[in-house]
């Protein structure tokens, strides 16, 4: 009797095969996965030809397939440098899915003759793991001249190149003929010269940059090592010359309003305005105004201004000074919603009811004159009984009712359970010389979420508007956390007796109930960062998918077209389906795309190129406190060593393995420990240690420290649980 063939895979189930293969497959294996007849293969053949041509897989050597998103066993990467553990790190060469590349780290060949480097192209063979890719090189394809960036200076050994990057230790010696009339101490980008060398190495400065003074101008630095542009060209200051605001006629005057900014005590350019009164049809319920700098009315699409500005993506705060996306004429006076002046705006009215629920909106280009410029202290002090003499004519009329609004909102957003993770953040006070005075802790009032909430509702209305009348838009996207990390959260969390239910759709609320449940644990810090760490990062896209950390269906920045290029879109597109302009803007799908992958960059370009800049001028700060003990928490843990970040300032710095006790200690990246064999002592995520201070190099922002204090003695014993859940893995 004949055998019955196997009922025949949907295309869904063939590709989901290939996808969860560890390696790319044959047709042979496919077909003897789901037990395919003779008569099945020769369809089973038809239907790869068909994922191949929608672009659904991809075709690797020998007539095997793999997925579309999945590196091929055998590939040419480019080195692109080296991650915190001091493994290099690869981009694949020829990816040209829009995706984003996967992570590759380079498994160290030390018999590899001369040593791999930043630029170098090689073929390697990967091996596909939780986190990305690890890879064996086969061998060197090319070898790329390595650029980097440093300081030139002089000593009696002769001329030096001290780099900017944390992980050069050593300095490089450039010789006189090599330093383009470079003198010291000023910033360079330099070469590294080919050649084997016993000693230091030899580079040649290929170009000059700025002179860094006496102190260290951090902010140059991250401006230079980013390539983040600071220089406005011609025809933008020729443009400026003649700037004048188009569409002034027919506006809604709001002049009668007052409208306050409310704004970080240090801010110079104002781009929002507030203002709330009852809604008199609906009991309990709210009239809100959120009147937003028309930056589009002064900046012409296409013009060089509106390159530039595209081009920027957003404006870049350091601690000594800002690099804005529109020049200062426009971000810091035309558009700046200063008190007392006229100003053209976009405004938000927004109609709440008692639970905070956005009933309707509608926007309308206006002119207003805001009636202060008060600071966040200023409001909550004044709401607090403080008064001073620019609140006390505002506190009943504006004030307070800004705060009803808020308690609204802020009803609406807890029943919505938008994540809540109140982490801690930390601002840099200079002196007038330029050096660091003090390092204070954010303070965090209600000011600040009346702020935030007002900005996300009129966000939303923004959406909201734009998708009821079908135009495309540049929303802000956050995916929820992907499976692999969730899997790796759950198992961390097993590790403390947390559960967390597998297989259900993950929402907010579920990271805020273990928030909670933990809220008095002693782990409640290092469960805090595990959740950090498992969400996606937020980008902008054409494409909607929702807002996770927000809970929100629909969300688009519209609140600061002074310093992000996303709100500038949005106002144009908002003009547009309103017909609120006489000029219209078009913007094609394709275009948008392309824009929204630019700006994503640059915001990511720009947060890395704060926080290096912060953490130079903290190092810089703590130059003079080498030798002395803190109180901190292990931020991260590494092969390489811990990651630990100060309660008093907020510093990162980091303890290497050799200032470890002496023990071999193996690393658990699923559960964030270092655990000595022979001691039994454990190193944690989010554990609290006494540190010392050794070493300080302001021009990297680097910082070594020793661990004084584990809480716990060489007669530790490990977390039975964890022993589990390290022998159930």
């Amino acid at each position: 009797m004949p055998k019955t063939p196997s009922p025949f895979p949907t295309r869904e189930s063939i590709l989901d095969f290939i996808q969860e293969s560890p390696h790319d497959v044959g047709k042979r294996e496919i077909a003897r996965a789901f037990g395919l007849n003779t008569e099945q293969k020769r369809t089973l053949k038809k239907i790869l030809r068909e994922l191949l041509l929608d672009g659904s897989l991809r075709k690797s050597r020998g007539k095997r397939f793999g997925n579309e998103s999945r590196l091929p066993q055998v590939v040419i990467v480019e080195i692109s440098g080296k991650d915190n553990n001091g493994f290099l790190n690869a981009i694949p060469v020829n990816w040209d899915n829009e995706a984003p590349p996967p992570p590759i780290v380079i498994l160290p060949n030390y018999r590899q003759k001369p040593k791999l480097g930043k630029g170098d192209r090689i073929l390697v063979r990967v091996t596909k793991k939780k986190d990305g890719y690890q890879a064996k090189t086969i061998r060197r394809i090319s070898e790329s001249p390595v650029h980097f960036l440093g300081i030139l200076t002089e000593g009696n050994n002769g001329l030096r190149i001290k780099s900017t990057d944390r992980r050069d230790r050593y300095e490089f010696i450039v010789e006189a003929n090599n330093t383009m009339e470079a003198q010291s101490g000023m910033l360079v980008r330099a070469e590294i010269l080919p050649g084997k060398y016993r000693g230091l190495r030899y580079a040649r400065v290929i170009e000059t940059l700025n002179s860094m003074g006496d102190g260290y101008n951090f902010s140059i630095i991250a401006i230079h090592q980013h390539n983040i542009p600071h220089i406005f060209p011609p025809e933008v200051e020729r443009e400026l010359k003649r700037a004048s605001p188009t569409d002034v006629n027919g506006r809604e005057d709001l002049r009668h309003i007052p409208l306050i900014t409310i704004d970080g005590a240090d801010a110079r350019d104002f781009d929002d305005a507030v203002w709330a009164e009852p809604d008199p049809k609906h009991a309990g319920g709210w009239h809100c105004i959120v009147a937003i700098a028309d930056v589009a009315s002064y900046v012409p699409i296409d013009s060089a201004i509106d390159k530039e500005a595209q081009t920027r993506g957003n404006s870049v705060y350091f601690p000594d000074q800002v690099i804005p996306m529109l020049p200062e004429a426009l971000s810091n006076d035309l558009c700046s919603l200063k008190p007392n002046q006229e100003r053209l705006c976009i405004a938000a009215h927004l109609w709440i009811n008692a639970n905070g629920t956005l009933r309707s909106h509608k926007f309308t280009r206006s002119i207003i004159r805001s009636a202060a410029r008060l600071t966040y202290n200023q409001v909550q002090s004044a709401y607090d009984g403080n008064l001073d003499p620019a609140t006390q004519p505002l506190l009943n009329n504006v004030i307070k009712p800004l705060y009803h609004v808020y308690h609204c909102l802020a009803k609406a957003r807890s029943k919505r359970h938008a994540l809540e993770l109140n982490l801690s953040e930390y601002k840099i006070i200079l002196n007038q010389d330029g050096h660091v005075k003090h390092i204070e802790k954010n303070q965090q009032f209600d000011s600040h979420k009346l702020i935030e909430e007002l900005m996300i509702t009129a966000n939303v209305a923004a959406a909201e508007t734009l998708e009821k009348h079908k135009l495309p838009c540049i929303y802000r996207i956050h995916d929820q956390p992907a499976a692999e990390k969730i899997d790796t959260f759950i198992e961390f969390l097993a590790s403390f007796n947390v559960r967390f239910s597998k297989g259900q759709v993950i929402k907010p609320i579920q990271f805020n109930q273990i928030l909670t449940q933990v809220r008095k644990s002693p782990h409640r810090d290092v469960i805090t960062e595990a959740i950090l760490r498992t969400q996606a990062q937020a980008q902008y896209c054409p494409k909607n998918i929702g807002h996770f950390g927000l809970s929100l269906n629909k969300y688009c920045h519209f609140t600061s077209p002074i310093r992000r290029y996303s709100d500038l879109l949005v106002h144009r597109l908002l003009i547009d389906s309103l017909h609120l302009g006489t000029r219209k803007t078009t913007y094609n799908p394709a275009n948008l795309t392309n824009v929204a992958k630019h700006i994503s960059e640059t915001e990511r370009r720009a947060s890395v190129a704060e926080r290096e800049s912060i953490d130079r001028y903290t190092a810089q700060h703590m130059t003079h406190h080498v030798g002395k003990t803190f109180a901190a928490k292990i931020s991260g843990v590494t092969r390489a060593g811990i990651f630990i970040n100060l309660d008093t300032t907020g510093a990162n710095g980091f303890v290497p393995m050799r200032n470890l006790p002496h023990d071999y200690f193996e690393h658990d990246a699923i559960l964030h420990t270092l655990q000595g064999r022979r001691t039994g002592l454990e190193f944690h995520l989010g554990q609290r240690v006494d540190v010392l201070l050794t070493e300080v190099v302001p021009l990297t922002g680097s910082m070594i420290f020793n661990i004084l204090d584990a809480g716990v003695g060489s007669t530790y014993k490990p977390n039975q649980t964890r022993k589990r859940a390290n022998k159930k893995r």
